[in-house]
């Protein structure tokens, strides 16, 4: 319930502060609350709210190998699609062509938001097999073979075990 308090509390000073100004914000508060419950997180005022609330609109969607869209979608295909969206950028279609094509690498302390969080599947340790996209607080979305598309942590013990690198995108 706390949580819910904060959103409005922080979509109301959000609303006073650009009340006054002649820069009118683009996108919708309503939009980014929903957004927030979905993701289960705090979307603050520097975050990049049109990544925030597109993931958030991709939660729940089946995961399908090979697929690109909101009725089912691989990780890859998944952040192909976010990143078209959102960056307006066009990025490989497998993980592992993502990380040698697409990204600078970079280490895991220094990763910001938009970044892709690269794992391996415990077997071929050297090659991608599955990417995400960061969010935050050590927080990322992705597109998982077992539950769809999902908000997972990177300290989750499996995610941890199989981390390879983040990448930045050039």
């Amino acid at each position: 319930m706390y949580k819910y308090i904060k959103i409005m509390v922080v979509c109301g000073i959000i609303m006073t502060m650009t009340s006054c100004g002649t820069h009118r914000m683009s996108y919708d508060f309503r939009d980014l609350a929903a957004a927030a419950i979905r993701l289960d997180m705090d979307i603050d005022l520097k975050d990049n709210h049109k990544l925030y609330v597109e993931a958030s609109e991709w939660i729940g969607t089946p995961y399908r190998y090979g697929g690109t869209s909101k009725k089912g979608v691989d990780c890859s295909g998944f952040t192909s699609a976010i990143y078209r969206t959102v960056y307006g950028k066009r990025l490989s279609r497998g993980a592992e062509e993502q990380r040698d094509e697409d990204c600078y690498k970079v280490a895991k302390r220094n990763l910001k938001e938009g970044d892709l969080v690269f794992f391996h599947n415990g077997k071929k340790k050297r090659r991608a097999s599955h990417v995400g996209i960061y969010l935050k607080d050590g927080r990322f979305v992705h597109a998982s073979t077992s539950v769809g598309v999902v908000v997972s942590s990177l300290k989750e013990r499996y995610y941890d075990k199989h981390w390879m690198q983040g990448g930045r995108v050039k």
